[in-house]
């Protein structure tokens, strides 16, 4: 059994890291028309959703155990409504000697959460249950390295 450890990048050089990750959370029609509207409760889902993915993004390592703290450059978080769902697509940048797809699924991931935290009112049903509301999709679309030379 091997133990737990970090990986050993002290020997790498720091290039351009980018990722790209998207997912969406699958709402009722009258959840998106509230959100459209301006009436949910808790405030503008879309600007708190940009904000808990830009944090989560920074608090990666902490929330991952073997995570690398990056010095993170750029987080874009974009919120998308369509008919029956919220897209989430974010780009994380950081000139490094590791990878930045752990922060953008991070990102996208607590973007996701807090839609359903803000909109969890509207989506339950008279028994309490979430029986059409769920989070799927979330992955990759684009991880590049680029180097300056």
């Amino acid at each position: 059994m091997t133990e737990a450890r970090m990986v050993d990048i002290s020997e790498k050089q720091p290039v351009l890291r980018i990722a790209v990750v998207e997912g969406y959370i699958k709402l009722k029609k009258e959840t998106i028309d509230k959100i459209k509207r301006g009436e949910i409760e808790k405030g503008d889902v879309i600007a708190v959703a940009k904000v808990a993915g830009i944090m989560a993004a920074k608090k990666t390592p902490e929330i991952l155990p073997m995570c690398h703290p990056i010095p993170l450059e750029s987080i874009a978080v974009d919120v998308e409504l369509e008919e029956d769902k919220v897209k989430v697509r974010t780009e994380v940048k950081a000139h490094y000697k590791t990878g930045v797809e752990m922060e953008a699924l991070t990102a996208t991931s607590v973007a996701l959460l807090t839609i359903w935290d803000m909109v969890k009112k509207y989506e339950k049903n008279e028994e309490g249950q979430y029986t059409t509301t769920q989070i799927d999709g979330i992955k990759v679309v684009n991880k590049l390295k680029i180097s300056s030379s």
